[in-house]
Parts: structure tokens; C-alpha cells; sequence
């Protein structure tokens, strides 16, 4: 197989030297590679092309896809994409790259070109790369329509997605990719105040960069999941204080478990961060001038600051879809493996499909059990498979079965996770030191093995990846480099599996068996999401 990387486009984040490290080695900043390698690293190549945070390797799609597969590609029709982000410009991308030849419309709310979202939390906010600088890079122009929207309706008997300034756009077969927004703060005339922020867009990243300038006398973050912590750490780089408030135990205890939040809030403490957990943020305190100047905790303390950062996670922009006969709600958009929306009444569609981080899927690795996830890795895999299926016939459609790779950089320490570490009740340390975060932790799940996660180790994440999708027994049972916590097994400790509240009831209409039909009813008042 034949390797090429841009090198101009390269930005060092090295997920292909830990993915195939045969092929692939950093010397300092600089990438080195095998253009020809042989044929027995192939799948690890392909991992690595797939997790390439900017896409700079590129293969022949031969390679990639099989040579000499014989599939049936849709070559017409239109194709709409709603949705212009990471997801809906990859699956653009592979459209075109796949041989669709016909009409192809993305609509999207941004008036930006697709970019990178990591840097938003970590490198801008430092002041180390200016927020435009943030664009992904394109392969090459995927010659498509582009409307400006919102949409704000889904006519799926119709075939047409409708927009705000009252056009439709025709499609034979649709692409759902919207994917989420900052939840805002709760108090809208508190929201309001001068020094309160979210950060999602890269709009929010260059207002908080320069409130961050400014030298606040304090900051103080609400939510330590991975968007906080990463915010709370560029705070401290800049040697500004902080304080970060989490309702849970500890930091990234919803997306790690209770052992990684332990040693995520040593972590921070080391690091001069005040982080208060258990405890909630009440309410935001302004001034005579609508200026921020303190918050009320639930403790009935109070933290003065200048500067308040939002992290309470996100919202699904699924709302323009609620009349549309779909199972979409605040859990995401539900689909079978292959990207496919499932209607209300639980039959697969044919024509509409969905990736990123609004899809709703499930995954045989983990009991079948439906799934969203707001990771990059995922939003270019799951495109990739949907844009592909849009257009091949039945007998030669990919499931979606990329087992999921997240990474965060907070603190001096790069964190990174494969699997998923919250489906486990197990957790052990198998290498390294917690005490000096360069370690190993492996999940396991009823006897076998379903995450791994590194600290300064992310050499070691594809073998444990290999290792979840053998489905390895837990505990591990050879010999572990570097094992120096000799404990075995305790409790991952991590959250309960919720039901998310606040969404569609479903009611049952019709008696007959031929009538019989599932409806979605939501609650009154629900705010229509941008696309």
C-alpha cells in the first residue's frame, strides 16, 4: 500500500505513531514514515489514517476500502447533508471520494469552513495558535451546493428539508449531522452578564482568550468534565487562579469513573487549581454595570471572579426534527449500525441517515446497548461509514463498529481513552504509577475487557484496543511492563447508567394491527435547535 502525509498540514498531535508505530516515528516535532509499507501493518495504517486529527495521511481508497471489491455505488440522485461541521464535510468528502456523481447540498448555521474543536479548550485559549488558524484542511474541493440555513423541519414522506426563510431543499437521501451547542447557564439575565461564557464555537474560544488576556483576578470554571478541566489547566498555564466547581465527587468522573477522578483531582490540586466538588454554583452575582462579580455556592460560600466558564456539558440540536416521525429526542437521533434512522415506530428508514455527535447507535461490542458519543474520532468514522452506505447496495454496507478513542491534554499530562470506560465494574492499574501519572488503567466489564486508559502512556492504547475487541479476559493475565501497583481489581466506581428526563413521551394510536403507530409527544415550549 502506497502512504502519503502532508507534512504542511501535520500539526504533531502523533495518534499514528501510537496507532502503527512500525510505520510512523517523531523525531521531536518532526514525523517520519515508510511510503510503502508492507502489506502486514495495513490495518494498523488504516487506523491511523482514520484517527489523523487533521487527516494528513492519505491512501490510495483502494487500499482502504479493498482492492478489487466488486460494490455497486449509487452514482445519482441528490444527496442533502444537514449539518456543515466535522461530520458533515467528512461524509462530503467521502461521497465524492466513493464515485457519487449526483447533486450534493450541505446546509449549515456557521459561517465558517469546517475546524478543528480540541484547540478551542487547549492551544487558543493560551494564546499559542490564533483562533483562525483553526480550519480543517481539505484533501481536495468536494464540489457541493452550499445553503445557508437553519433548517427547521424534516419532511421525511416528502423528501424535503425545510429552512428558515420558508425554501426546501428536495433530497433522495438526507445525511443528519447538526451535532450539539454549549448548555447555557440556567438564569438568563445571569447568563447575561459581561465575564460569563461558554465555549463551543470558535467564536466563544476568541471572546474567552480575550477576557483570559485581560489578567482576571480570578476565574472560575462550573463542570470539571474534560471541557473544564482543559479550560482550568490553559487558566493556570497562563498563571491565572482558579476555581472549578463540579457537582460530583471528583473530575471526569462521568466519563472515567471514581479511580481516574481521584487522581484527576490530585492532579489539579498539584497543579493550584481550587477545586471544590460535591457542591453546585447557585447563583452569579453582577455588578450595577452588568460586569460578573461573584457566585454563590450551594454550600452558601461565595467565589469572587470576573471571569465564569460555563461547562455543563452540551444540547443535542436535534429540536428542528421533532415533528418529523423520528426517534429523536434528547438522547440524539436513534439509528441501526449502519447510520440508518429508525423512525418512531422503530423501523429502520431508508433514505435518512445520521453521523456524529447527535447518532444514537449500537454497538455489539457493549451488549448491543444504545450510544452517542461527542468525541472527533468518532463524528470522521461514523461519517465515513454513513456517506458510504448512502450510496452502496444492501450486500455491501459497513457497520459502524469503530470502538471509540477520546484524548485530552490538561495539566502536562495527555490523557487518552479507547473503549468505553464507564460500561465496566472493575478497573486495575496494569502499568506504571498513578502517584506519577504515567500509567495504564484497564476496565473490565463481567470478566472481560472493555476500556483502557493512559496517562502519558498512549503508546500502549492499541494493544488494549486489540484487547477489547477480542474481548480479552479481565483481569489481564500476563506479564505487564512496568507493573508497579501490585493491587489487583477494585470497583471502577462508575456513575449510574441515567435515563435522560425532559424528552418526548411516546403514546400508542389506532387499534387495528395495520394502524397501529408510535407518536412522539414533547414538551410544550421546546426551543428549536440551529442546525
Amino acid at each position: 500500500m502506497k502512504v502519503v502525509v502532508d507534512l504542511t498540514r501535520c500539526q504533531g498531535y502523533g495518534q499514528c505513531v501510537f496507532l502503527a508505530p512500525d510505520v510512523f516515528t517523531m523525531h521531536d516535532e518532526a514525523l517520519l514514515y515508510d511510503l510503502d509499507p508492507d502489506d502486514v501493518h495495513r490495518e494498523h495504517v488504516l487506523r491511523a489514517a482514520n484517527a489523523c486529527p487533521v487527516q494528513a495521511i492519505h491512501l490510495d481508497w483502494t487500499e482502504r476500502r479493498g482492492a478489487g471489491e466488486p460494490v455497486t455505488i449509487r452514482t445519482g440522485g441528490h444527496i442533502v447533508i444537514v449539518g456543515a461541521s466535522l461530520a458533515g464535510a467528512r461524509a462530503a468528502g467521502v461521497l465524492r471520494r466513493e464515485g457519487f456523481a449526483g447533486q450534493l447540498t450541505v446546509i449549515g448555521d456557521e459561517p465558517h469552513e469546517p475546524y478543528d474543536r480540541p484547540p478551542l479548550s487547549k492551544q487558543i485559549l493560551t494564546g499559542q495558535v490564533p483562533a483562525e488558524h483553526t480550519t480543517l484542511p481539505h484533501l481536495r474541493e468536494v464540489e457541493a451546493e452550499r445553503v445557508r440555513g437553519p433548517a427547521t423541519a424534516l419532511d421525511v414522506a416528502g423528501k424535503r428539508v425545510l429552512l428558515a426563510d420558508g425554501t426546501a431543499v428536495g433530497f433522495d437521501r438526507v445525511l443528519l449531522a447538526t451535532g450539539t451547542r454549549a448548555r447555557p447557564w440556567p438564569n438568563a439575565a445571569e447568563a447575561a452578564l459581561e465575564g460569563v461564557y461558554t465555549l463551543r464555537t470558535v467564536e466563544d474560544a476568541a471572546r474567552l482568550r480575550q477576557a483570559l488576556a485581560a489578567r482576571p483576578r480570578r476565574v472560575l470554571v462550573l463542570g470539571a468534565g474534560f471541557t473544564g478541566s482543559e479550560i482550568a489547566s490553559a487558566c493556570r498555564e497562563l498563571d491565572l487562579p482558579v476555581t472549578v466547581v463540579e457537582r460530583g465527587p471528583a473530575p471526569l468522573i462521568s466519563a472515567m469513573g471514581g479511580v481516574i477522578g481521584d487522581v484527576a483531582a490530585r492532579l489539579q490540586r498539584e497543579h493550584g487549581v481550587d477545586l471544590r466538588c460535591g457542591l453546585t454554583v447557585t447563583a452569579l452575582k453582577g455588578d450595577a454595570d452588568g460586569r460578573l462579580r461573584a457566585a454563590r455556592l450551594s454550600d452558601g460560600s461565595t467565589v469572587e471572579a470576573e471571569v465564569a466558564v460555563v461547562a455543563l456539558g452540551s444540547i443535542r440540536n436535534v429540536e428542528w426534527l421533532h415533528d418529523s416521525g423520528l426517534a429523536a429526542g434528547v438522547w440524539g437521533v436513534a439509528c441501526d449500525a449502519g447510520c440508518r434512522v429508525v423512525d418512531t415506530n422503530g423501523l429502520v428508514t431508508d433514505d435518512v441517515f445520521v453521523a456524529g455527535d447527535i447518532a444514537r447507535f449500537p454497538h455489539p461490542l457493549y451488549q448491543y446497548q444504545f450510544m452517542t458519543l461527542e468525541h472527533w474520532g468518532n463524528a470522521v468514522a461514523q461519517a465515513e461509514v454513513a456517506a458510504h452506505n448512502m450510496i452502496s447496495d444492501q450486500t455491501h454496507r459497513w457497520p459502524h463498529l469503530s470502538v471509540p478513542v477520546f484524548w485530552s491534554s490538561q495539566f502536562g499530562v495527555n490523557i487518552k481513552s479507547v473503549g468505553v470506560p464507564t460500561f465496566a465494574d472493575q478497573i486495575v492499574i496494569t502499568q506504571g504509577s498513578t502517584a506519577e501519572y504515567r500509567f495504564v488503567a484497564v476496565y473490565g466489564y463481567q470478566g472481560r475487557i472493555t476500556a483502557a486508559v493512559t496517562f502519558n502512556q498512549g503508546m500502549w492504547l492499541d494493544f488494549y484496543r486489540d484487547l477489547i475487541e477480542r474481548a480479552a479476559p479481565f483481569p489481564p493475565d500476563f506479564r505487564h511492563v512496568d507493573r508497579r501497583e501490585q493491587a489487583g481489581p477494585v470497583p471502577a466506581r462508575v456513575p449510574e447508567r441515567l435515563v435522560a428526563t425532559g424528552g418526548a413521551t411516546v403514546v400508542v394510536t389506532g387499534h387495528d394491527p395495520a394502524e397501529r403507530r408510535a407518536v412522539l409527544v414533547h414538551p410544550a415550549g421546546t426551543e428549536r435547535a440551529r442546525s
